[in-house]
């Protein structure tokens, strides 16, 4: 029955098939990480499930989404979104997969090189 599902193992599993994923835990829920980054948070909570991603370009589509569906979709002040859900109303596939790809290679993208310290000798 689609009720007994868990509709979080599509998205675990597709988070764990990327490259140099590391799976963890944090408080309740599971964490994929590339590095030291980590781009899904993702488990139960309060009888429903949770994924949160790290978003950039889909911004804009989460606050619209926030906005139509307030008890589904909380955007965060600094880039995390949080989707809610259940088995009889997953989140779709589209959507999460499009959100996951784009969470994942905002972790993995080489950061900016540090500012070079300027150093002076004493002669």
């Amino acid at each position: 029955m689609a009720a007994d599902k868990d509709p979080t193992q599509s998205i675990r599993d597709q988070a764990a098939r990327l490259a140099a994923v590391d799976e963890g835990t944090a408080c309740t829920q599971a964490s994929f990480k590339v590095g030291k980054q980590a781009f899904l948070y993702i488990g139960p909570q309060g009888g429903r499930f949770k994924a949160m991603f790290k978003l950039d370009a889909s911004m804009d589509d989460a606050r619209a989404r926030a906005a139509k569906e307030p008890d589904r979709f909380d955007v965060g002040s600094t880039g995390w979104v949080t989707a809610r859900f259940d088995a009889a109303k997953p989140m779709p596939k589209a959507l999460w997969s499009k959100w996951l790809k784009e969470s994942y290679a905002l972790a993995s993208a080489p950061k900016k090189a540090a500012k070079k310290k300027a150093t002076t000798r004493k002669r």
